[in-house]
């Protein structure tokens, strides 16, 4: 047995004062002014109450007190000490503990912990009043019409949030921890019965032997150590701060990561066309979202496409057909045409960047100061020719078009490559270039699901309902990428 499961299997004493001095040596009592202990005598033995302020309600620690206290009015001396007390605990979540390692565990989740004189065993009360913001609309996601709670920094939040949408006994949420340091909650989502089971093991499993001292970054963390992605900048999961969002991929078989202090949740398995799905598709009717819908498709792939197209036209004209002949610089400039392509596209990067940094009273004036003085003064002082600007901002606009920040980011980067293939090679780099861009897609996968399904491997039906949103009550399967139990949308039998 390693020295770390030794400490963790090592009982409760049954002396509060060996208690007290563990507390003091090891996690802080008496030099953290936020860790607290309430002494009390009880039936003429020492009771001590372990919490932490700003993480407990101080109104709950006052009833349990005032509780206690009641005993010594209304109890004769009783060897049953124990049982009194945990018979007096009107909350609803009382526990039993007995290793000093989970009582130290659960106060520093903001429970409280009970220890009683001559008792191995401790009673922890789950009354958890984290600090953090009220539900409200994500602002990465926001609809014209629609629901307008959004998932927070508190797990138990987001997981009730979920559950006033899915009333289903078989939906599940298990809890880990992770992080040596920070013991991180971590909560498993899934419907039992729909979810492939094998999905959630190995979730589980990657899961439980996370090793790190704690997850600061939260998601994006446990993103990196289940998914083991290196460099790869395209997406592998779906993240979303949306309840109904999660609840939908929760009834398709989906499986979900909430990750404590953190608004976003993590969606697996997901396919490339995930990611530009957006919830407004949903909320209107079936031709408005396929019209929606085809407009992302197309902001795609101006965002990949239209700035390398535009440029190989800059370079060979005799490309161009008669009709559109006038496509191309109509000024000359001591810049080339590259240079000025990638300056604009990091301008722009770097105007996202600023306007992210700028408080929100101060952003228009950062926009007009952009758009006036920086775009006007730049063409007129010939750094750049007016095309250049004019596709650049429709590629731009093509990125803010993509639902996914992750994705939208990693095309920009593909749209570099592109253009710098473009430039050494032309014709071939193009047409080179988007082959590995497809191959490079083709191979990916996320946990064992192919990242272009349904076009490869190809699956019709499937393709249909990406094309075209579907009526819901049309739509009577679930997408086969994730392996559900029960293949057809319908109540359980």
């Amino acid at each position: 047995m390693s020295e770390k499961e030794k400490i963790r299997k090592r009982p409760l004493p049954t002396s509060v004062k060996e208690v007290e001095a563990y507390m003091q040596d090891h996690v802080g009592l008496g030099t953290s002014f936020d860790l607290g202990v309430r002494k009390l005598k009880v039936l003429k033995k020492d009771v001590h109450l372990y919490f932490i302020n700003g993480l407990t309600e101080t109104q709950f620690i006052i009833e349990i007190v005032e509780e206690l206290v009641g005993i010594n009015d209304k109890e004769k001396l009783s060897t049953h000490l124990f049982d009194i007390v945990e018979n007096r605990i009107v909350h609803q979540a009382v526990d039993r503990i007995k290793t000093i390692d989970e009582l130290v565990d659960q106060v520093l989740s903001g429970l409280i912990v009970i220890v009683m004189e001559g008792e191995g065993t401790a009673l922890v009360i789950d009354v958890r009043s984290y600090p953090g913001r009220t539900p409200q609309e994500p602002d990465t996601e926001k609809v014209i019409r629609g629901s307008r709670d959004g998932y927070v920094e508190n797990i138990i939040v987001n997981t009730a949030l979920t559950r006033r949408r899915i009333r289903d006994e078989r939906l599940r949420f298990e809890m880990l921890h992770v992080g040596v340091r920070s013991k991180t909650d971590i909560s498993l989502g899934y419907i039992e019965g729909l979810a492939d089971p094998n999905l959630v093991e190995v979730l589980r499993k990657e899961l439980n032997e996370i090793d790190i001292d704690g997850l600061p970054m939260a998601d994006k963390t446990v993103e990196e150590f289940i998914l083991h992605q290196s460099y790869n900048p395209f997406p592998l999961v779906r993240y979303t701060e949306r309840a109904d969002v999660a609840a939908t991929h929760l009834m398709e078989g989906h499986v979900v990561v909430f990750v404590d202090t953190s608004p976003s949740v993590i969606i697996a398995p997901t396919t490339l066309f995930h990611h530009l799905q957006h919830v407004e598709e949903y909320r209107q009717a079936p031709a408005v979202g396929t019209f929606v819908r085809f407009m992302r498709f197309i902001g795609l792939a101006a965002s990949l496409f239209f700035l390398p197209l535009w440029f190989l036209f800059v370079l060979e004209p005799s490309l161009l057909p008669d009709a559109i002949d006038y496509i191309g610089p109509n000024e000359q400039t001591n810049i080339p045409v590259l240079i000025q392509l990638l300056l604009a596209d990091l301008g722009i990067e770097f105007l996202r960047l600023a306007a992210i940094h700028t408080p929100t009273p101060l952003s228009t004036a950062m926009g007009l100061i952009a758009a006036i003085l920086i775009g006007e003064i730049a063409i007129t002082v010939g750094l750049f020719v007016p095309e250049v600007i004019l596709y650049v901002s429709v590629a731009a606009i093509g990125t803010f078009a993509t639902p996914s920040y992750e994705l939208s980011v990693a095309n920009k980067l593909i749209r570099m490559l592109l253009l710098i293939l473009v430039a050494i090679f032309h014709t071939p780099g193009l047409v080179v270039g988007i082959t590995l861009f497809i191959l490079f897609l083709v191979s990916m996968r996320s946990f064992r699901t192919p990242y272009l399904w349904p076009f490869i491997p190809f699956c019709p039906g499937a393709i249909v309902h990406i094309i075209f949103r579907r009526a819901v009550p049309g739509s009577k399967i679930r997408p086969s990428i994730t392996h559900s139990r029960n293949r057809f949308k319908q109540p359980p039998k």
